[in-house]
């Protein structure tokens, strides 16, 4: 049995649907906004101390996000302080929010290096941090980054330490 070549006609018309289906899930769209909503203490194991962070993920989209896991790492100060994965799955609307928990592990050694790199000329007016992760869909992922600083309280004159 001989294969038939497939007409031109219809092998112009895979080609285009083809383009414009790739066309299509390359629409621009707003970056998540990612905040904390609020954090929790775990169980730890030894020299690691573990807690849940909350996050408020806001979609300025139309079309919602689905997500099959999430990574998160969070940076202080330029270097890394503390990593989590959750597997958890869910949906966040088109113009909707949802909170998503991830648990996250911060080791004695992060911590040592963030306070040694601190006090090796580190100021302590600003700390700057950095909060970046990805919601996992399946066929790729939704990357997000939030960056700021905030003051540093310094003790006042006549103000115990």
């Amino acid at each position: 049995m001989t294969m038939r070549p497939m007409p031109i006609l219809l092998r112009s018309v895979i080609v285009v649907a083809l383009l414009l289906s790739g066309c299509a899930s390359l629409q621009q769209r707003d970056p998540l906004v990612v905040t904390v909503a609020g954090i929790e203490p775990l169980q730890g194991q030894g020299l690691e101390m573990r807690m849940t962070v909350k996050l408020r993920v806001q979609n300025p989209n139309d079309a919602a996000v689905n997500y099959k896991g999430a990574a998160l790492e969070m940076g202080v100060q330029g270097k890394t302080l503390a990593t989590g994965v959750t597997n958890s799955t869910g949906t966040i609307p088109g113009y909707g929010e949802a909170i998503i928990a991830v648990p996250v592990t911060i080791s004695a050694f992060r911590v040592m290096r963030q306070v040694m790199g601190m006090a090796s000329g580190g100021s302590f007016d600003k700390i700057e941090f950095e909060m970046k992760g990805k919601l996992s869909s399946g066929l790729g992922a939704t990357r997000f980054v939030t960056k700021g600083q905030f003051d540093f309280p310094l003790p006042q004159a006549g103000m115990p330490l």
